[in-house]
C-alpha cells in the first residue's frame, strides 16, 4: 500500500514538473512568451566534454558531433542530455582556442526538461585562456542585456558557468569558464509572430525605428563589426510586414575591448578609426524627427541601462574591467546630452549608402 501511494505521489510530482517546464513565462519587457531556460536569469552551471580538435575538423554546418550536456537543475540535482555540437562563427571560430558552439537537442530528448522549447542554442565561450577572458564574456553579456531595453526584437541570453573537460583518457584538461547561452533565431521571430529572413534587404527597406535603435546601440557600445546591408552580425526577421534587424556578436566592440579586437573591414571598406574604443556612428540618413525620438528614448533609459551594468559588477574578476566598461557607457550618454557633441558625432555622420 505504501509503495503504491509513493508511486502515485511521485507520478504527480513528475507531471507537475513537466507542466512547469512546458510553460512559457511572460517577458516583463515585451509581454511575449519566453521559455523557462531564458526567463530565469540566475547563472546556470553546466558541464561539457568534447574534443576541440575534433569539432574543428567539421566544417560542414550540417555535420555535428555527438556529445552531452549536464546542468544543475532547479531541484539541485545534476541532469544530463544527449546533444549534438558544431563550431560556429567566423573570427572566433578561426582565431580562438575555444570556438563558439551551436548545440542541438532533439525535441523528444529535451521535453520535460529545463531546455524544453529550445532545440537549438548558441554557446559563446571566452576566446582564449587569459586572466581577463571571463570578463570579456560578462561585458558581451552586458551588451545583450542593454539591447533588451532598446528594442523588443532581441536575442534572449543567459550566463552560464561552464566546466569544460577537453579530451579524455589519461590527460583530460578541465577549464572553468564563463559563457553565454543565446536563443535560436527562429525563437526571436516566432515570439513576435514573424519569421526569419534568409535574403538580404537594403537598409533603407528595413524598419526605420528598429534600424535607428540598432544603430544607436552599435554606437553606444562602440561596435563597427556589423552590417545591416550584408547581414553581418545581424539577423533579419520579418514581423508585421517589416524587415527588422536583430544584432548579435559584440566581442569586437569598444565596450568589450577584448585583447584580440581589431577594427573590422566589411565588404572591403576601411574605417577611419584606429581602435575599437573610438566610436563611429554608422547609421543611415533618416527623418530627423526619428533620430531625435530615438535619442530621447536612450536618454530616458539611461538610469535603467546603468543599473544593468552596475548589477553585473559582482561577476567581474577585475574591478578595473568593470569600471572601464561603465565609464565607456557613461561617455555615450554625455554625448547624447550635449547638442554640439551629438551633432558632431551623430547628426553629421548619417550615411546615404
Amino acid at each position: 500500500m505504501k509503495d503504491a501511494l509513493r508511486y502515485f505521489v511521485n507520478l504527480i510530482l513528475l507531471c507537475l514538473a513537466t507542466v512547469t517546464y512546458s510553460q512559457s513565462v511572460p517577458d516583463t519587457l515585451t509581454g511575449t512568451k519566453v521559455s523557462k531556460l531564458f526567463s530565469n536569469q540566475e547563472i546556470l552551471p553546466i558541464r561539457l566534454n568534447y574534443s576541440i580538435k575534433e569539432i574543428r575538423k567539421e566544417t560542414n554546418d550540417s555535420t555535428l558531433i555527438n556529445s552531452q550536456i549536464s546542468y544543475l537543475d532547479e531541484d539541485g540535482s545534476w541532469k544530463s542530455l544527449a546533444v549534438k555540437l558544431r563550431a560556429r562563427g567566423n573570427f572566433r571560430r578561426n582565431n580562438c582556442y575555444f570556438p563558439p558552439i551551436k548545440m542541438e537537442i532533439e525535441k523528444s530528448i529535451n521535453k520535460g526538461t529545463l531546455f524544453q522549447g529550445n532545440q537549438k542554442i548558441k554557446i559563446v565561450f571566452p576566446c582564449n585562456m587569459q586572466n581577463s577572458a571571463n570578463d570579456y564574456i560578462i561585458k558581451e553579456y552586458m551588451a545583450y542585456k542593454l539591447y533588451e531595453v532598446v528594442s523588443p526584437y532581441h536575442f534572449k541570453t543567459r550566463l552560464v558557468d561552464i566546466s569544460f573537460t577537453e579530451g579524455s583518457g589519461n590527460n583530460p584538461k578541465t577549464h572553468e569558464l564563463k559563457g553565454i547561452f543565446i536563443e535560436d533565431d527562429d525563437k526571436v521571430a516566432k515570439r513576435h509572430g514573424g519569421q526569419v529572413l534568409k535574403r538580404r534587404i537594403n537598409p533603407f527597406g528595413q524598419g526605420g525605428l528598429t534600424s535607428v535603435q540598432n544603430e544607436f546601440f552599435q554606437y553606444m557600445i562602440g561596435n563597427t563589426d556589423y552590417s545591416t546591408a550584408v547581414q553581418h552580425n545581424q539577423q533579419l526577421i520579418f514581423v508585421n510586414n517589416e524587415a527588422l534587424p536583430v544584432p548579435y556578436d559584440f566581442d569586437m566592440s569598444g565596450l568589450v575591448y577584448a585583447s584580440y579586437s581589431v577594427v573590422s573591414e566589411i565588404g572591403g571598406e576601411s574605417l577611419p578609426i584606429r581602435s575599437v574604443r573610438e566610436r563611429m556612428y554608422r547609421g543611415f540618413r533618416r527623418n530627423p524627427a526619428l533620430i531625435e525620438q530615438v535619442r530621447q528614448e536612450y536618454l530616458g533609459n539611461e538610469t535603467r541601462m546603468m543599473e544593468i551594468a552596475d548589477n553585473l559588477a559582482p561577476e567581474f574578476d577585475s574591478p578595473k574591467e568593470f569600471e572601464n566598461a561603465r565609464k565607456y557607457l557613461a561617455e555615450f550618454f554625455e554625448i547624447l546630452k550635449n547638442d554640439d557633441k551629438f551633432k558632431k558625432a551623430v547628426s553629421n555622420k548619417l550615411r546615404t549608402k
